[in-house]
């Protein structure tokens, strides 16, 4: 009787393991410089769902000027996908590899996909900025104290940037704009 007990509970612990395998979630494919348009048109001809965010740039050649649609995140498309079908994708022409930890693609929160989704379907002007992360040392690119490194803080609904002297130990914090900040 006991032995029919484990066998019930090793199948079930097996089905949970094939069944969180198969559900579809969003992962991140990292590919060759320039290839994410490529690797995207790929994914869409073998039916497997992608999301390619891209924004607008107006770019200066010699005789005109031309808009460009250049990816949002440089060097990555997402795609939503059981794990079970990894081997599709990472066959595709420019895939490097999927993002993850130890060799094991890492999830994507379906939240922040649907929140990149939503915002540029709603026709807002996106483009792509450094990422910020609050104590990391940033330099400012521009504005009175351009050239200057500091740590970079929130405050509030903004940033701030703040400027320590050593000597005398003090520091003062600045509101910056984001778009101003440079990471050193």
């Amino acid at each position: 009787m006991m032995n029919l007990q484990i066998v019930a509970v090793e199948t079930s612990l097996h089905a949970c393991r094939r069944s969180a395998i198969s559900e579809a979630k969003w992962y991140a494919i990292y590919t060759w410089a320039n290839h994410e348009k490529s690797v995207a048109r790929q994914l869409e001809v073998r039916s497997i769902e992608s999301f390619l965010p891209l924004y607008e740039k107006v770019s200066r050649w010699k005789d005109r000027r031309v808009k460009l649609q250049l990816p949002l995140f440089s060097g990555y498309v997402f795609v939503r996908m059981a794990l079970e079908e990894k081997l599709r994708v990472l066959e595709i022409p420019g895939v490097v590899r999927l993002v993850g930890f130890s060799g094991v693609p890492a999830p994507l929160d379906n939240g922040e996909i649907e929140a990149v989704r939503n915002g540029l379907a709603g026709a807002v002007a996106a483009e792509p900025c450094p990422y910020l992360r609050v104590g990391r040392l940033v330099c400012l690119n521009s504005g009175p104290l351009k050239g200057m490194q500091g740590v970079l803080v929130k405050k509030k609904s903004g940033y701030r940037f703040v400027l320590s002297i050593e000597l005398i130990q003090r520091s003062v914090s600045v509101e910056v704009d984001a778009a101003d900040i440079q990471v050193a």
